[in-house]
């Protein structure tokens, strides 16, 4: 299968599963309108974590020295700020777009291709954005909470948003396809070791672990899309 028919059908796979979701029980959440669908898809995500993901990540983890693993959370970092200057450039943030680019410029040059974080080093803060958060910022809907495996927790508008941001990924775009496959999952490997952590936190702390996991989600997207100043509930966007 070529790499642009896998994607095609992933995309397709992600719509039908909005469009899927529109379908279910409301409950009385009103954040989490799809749960009964949610909860099923995170029975589903935990099997295949259990048995694919973290093992992968903690062998990941235990043998690669954290140089090594510095080294490749900055360098997709680094790959990423691109577009996130994009996004913030998009939601009326010149400054932050600036930065964000000077960032790329320096880290790509002084830091060995991102390998090494010297932007930050000289006060360039790094930024989180994509584009479910530039439509948050231009008025869309979240239209509620979903959790589908593998793609994790989000909601209505970030899944809709997500096929813009992998189609403005340039891991997508590297030739031959191997490459680009193989540095797809390195990345996937690398962030589910980074939460390796929180897996103890959320398993001792939470007695609905679903719940934990979605409103701790919710509260941070929502954090995210005000820049870390949200309002008051009562007076959200």
């Amino acid at each position: 299968m070529s790499r642009n028919n896998f994607w095609r059908g992933s995309l397709l796979a992600a719509l039908l599963a909005v469009a899927g979701v529109a379908m279910a029980e409301e409950t009385g959440n009103p954040r989490d309108p799809y749960e009964g669908f949610n909860r099923a898809m995170f029975a589903v995500n935990e099997v295949v974590d259990t048995y694919a993901a973290k093992p992968v990540a903690q062998a990941y983890d235990n043998a690669t020295p954290l140089p090594v693993k510095a080294a490749v959370g900055n360098f997709f970092g680094n790959v990423g700020d691109l577009w996130v200057g994009v996004n913030n450039a998009l939601q009326g943030k010149p400054s932050d777009a600036g930065s964000d680019f000077a960032r790329l410029l320096i880290n790509s040059t002084v830091g060995i291709f991102g390998l090494f974080d010297v932007a930050s080093e000289l006060g360039l803060e790094h930024h989180d954005e994509d584009f479910g958060q530039t439509l948050a910022v231009w008025g869309v809907s979240d239209g509620g909470y979903i959790f589908l495996p593998v793609l994790g927790p989000r909601t209505v508008r970030d899944t809709a948003a997500f096929g813009v941001d992998y189609l403005a990924d340039p891991v997508r775009s590297v030739e031959p396809v191997r490459v680009s496959n193989g540095a797809t999952l390195t990345r996937f490997v690398d962030i589910r070791a980074g939460l390796l952590p929180t897996d103890t936190i959320v398993n001792e702390a939470a007695l609905d672990k679903y719940a934990y996991i979605r409103d701790a989600y919710l509260q941070r997207r929502r954090n995210l899309i005000f820049d870390g100043r949200p309002p008051r509930l009562d007076d959200d966007y």
